[in-house]
């Protein structure tokens, strides 16, 4: 007999991403003898690559942990976990022992956990993703890690694109989390542009639930995740619920349907304005207002956003608002003055140029 539904569903969407894996690091260059080759040169010519999970000890993420040890071996892939502590809750520190005991037993090795220390900037739930991604990039890189498993689920990008929605924020957002990438404020880092995966996208939360019940599974039910002080929260318990009793089911899969969607179009456009921002540029290499008008909305508000980061502006602080403040200059200017954004950047129109800088 086979294994339980939910497991064969949970190991499947595993398998995909670690063959995914290895068919990227085969693409590499051979080492001389012609040795696999490894995910970081310092391990040795012809280490087995390693893989690790992301593991805060809740259902989602102990289910990845235990799918990643069952399948790993067989691809000849090392396996390993990295737990979070945030210290953000009493007794968060035990915790965390008690989750590397568990990643542990499944036979992941190695196994660690990294205490972080979580800012303000952003608010709680983005400050503690900073720090998160921070500690993940940082064992990554001491470790040689090939990538980072995250434990993602469908129902989690349903609500990526709700609170997308609710900020109005653009098609961008709306594409909600990608499969691959190289965490948030980290695109085009070497080697970390593909470092995160996230195999769970197409499966939902009941089933990496269930998955560990049939296993028997220890996990924690973080007290965050019921706190309706949190923007994600209330919309998990309180939005969903009205919005499936009010549509019907089926929102979560749709919402997901029109996160990838969104990305396909998101992508598309981002190509068109990488390809025409070179057209908008004199010869000094400053962009042209004349030129910017004649391009599609779209593609001149990506322009002006590429921009703009490369000027020095944070692309997490940046939101359409501050966009849509720079391309009036752009379709409405009346001789407004500097905008300015976060960064300490500024964007001014002088002479049918628009000069974008930090001040």
């Amino acid at each position: 007999m086979g294994p339980h539904p939910a497991v064969a569903a949970i190991r499947l969407a595993v398998r995909r991403v670690l063959h995914d894996v290895l068919t990227e690091l085969t693409d590499r260059p051979r080492t001389p003898s012609g040795a696999f080759p490894c995910a970081d040169p310092r391990t040795g010519a012809g280490t087995p690559p390693l893989v690790l999970v992301a593991c805060s000890g809740g259902a989602d993420s102990m289910a990845l942990a235990s799918a990643l040890a069952f399948e790993a071996p067989k691809l000849g892939i090392r396996a390993g976990g990295i737990t979070v502590d945030h210290g953000l809750q009493d007794g968060s520190g035990q915790r965390a022992a008690e989750v590397v005991v568990r990643m542990t037993a499944l036979g992941l090795d190695p196994v660690e956990s990294v205490a972080v220390r979580v800012g303000r900037d952003g608010g709680p739930e983005a400050a503690a993703r900073d720090a998160r991604y921070g500690a993940l990039d940082e064992a990554a890189d001491r470790l040689g890690a090939a990538a980072v498993l995250l434990g993602h689920t469908r129902d989690d990008q349903a609500e990526t694109v709700l609170l997308g929605l609710a900020r109005g924020s653009g098609i961008r957002s709306l594409s909600g989390m990608p499969e691959v990438s190289g965490g948030p404020g980290r695109p085009g880092r070497p080697g970390r542009s593909h470092r995160y995966r996230r195999p769970f996208l197409q499966v939902d939360r009941q089933t990496a639930r269930k998955a560990c019940m049939v296993q028997s599974l220890a996990v924690w039910d973080d007290p965050h995740n019921m706190d309706p002080a949190y923007t994600r929260s209330r919309l998990r318990h309180e939005g969903l619920p009205a919005l499936e009793k009010a549509l019907g089911k089926g929102v979560v899969e749709a919402l997901a349907r029109t996160a990838q969607l969104s990305r396909d179009d998101a992508d598309a456009l981002d190509a068109w304005a990488a390809e025409a921002e070179g057209g908008v540029r004199d010869e000094d290499g400053r962009l042209e207002c004349a030129k910017l008008y004649a391009l599609p909305p779209a593609v001149r508000r990506r322009v002006l956003r590429r921009a703009v980061v490369a000027a020095g502006s944070p692309a997490g602080s940046l939101f359409a608002r501050h966009i849509e403040e720079v391309d009036r200059l752009i379709t409405g200017w009346r001789g407004q003055g500097a905008i300015n954004l976060p960064g300490r950047v500024e964007a001014q129109r002088q002479g049918g140029r628009l000069v974008i800088r930090q001040g």
